[in-house]
């Protein structure tokens, strides 16, 4: 199964000069949590994305306003997926960087789509078995200090006076 075949195509997007009021006030009409960020409409180049913890991590507890761009609260190091990768990659991206959201871009890195958590249990039907999607949604949910662990255990370091 490719990533065309459980992404939500064409998502919303906003760009760095959007506000986290018009990014929060997308969300809820999207009913999504999460909102990739490009540089213009015209062209969709993906520059990074946003997302609902962002608006309050970033934003709200920092004491930013409802009118602070969003160029301020976004996540610019993003792990993209193209449409024709294997959903396999999909999870592999999510588990490693702990996201729960993918962008699908084509070869100009254009927003063509979105992978959400919830899309891998949608392609469990197409052969994802449900013991695979909980392996994937329990490494996305990982503490931090687990996945150091357990990347510390992997490479043979451990932890000392613990």
């Amino acid at each position: 199964m490719k990533a065309r075949d459980i992404m939500t195509a064409n998502p919303a997007c906003c760009r760095p000069s959007d506000t986290a009021r018009d990014a929060a006030k997308l969300m809820e009409s999207r009913d999504c949590g999460c909102v990739p960020v490009v540089s213009d409409e015209g062209s969709r180049h993906l520059v990074g994305v946003v997302t609902d913890r962002d608006l309050a991590l970033r934003g709200l507890a920092h004491d930013m306003g409802p009118d602070t761009p969003l160029e301020d609260l976004m996540s610019f190091d993003v792990s993209c997926c193209h449409p024709d990768d294997d959903v396999r990659e999909i999870e592999r991206i999510m588990m490693e960087r702990q996201v729960r959201r993918v962008p699908v871009v084509d070869d100009e890195r254009r927003v063509v789509g979105i992978v959400a958590q919830a899309d891998l249990a949608v392609s469990e039907e197409a052969g994802t078995s449900a013991g695979e999607v909980g392996r994937v949604v329990e490494r996305i949910s990982e503490p931090e200090d687990a996945v150091r662990d357990r990347g510390a255990v992997l490479h043979g370091e451990g932890r000392s006076g613990r």
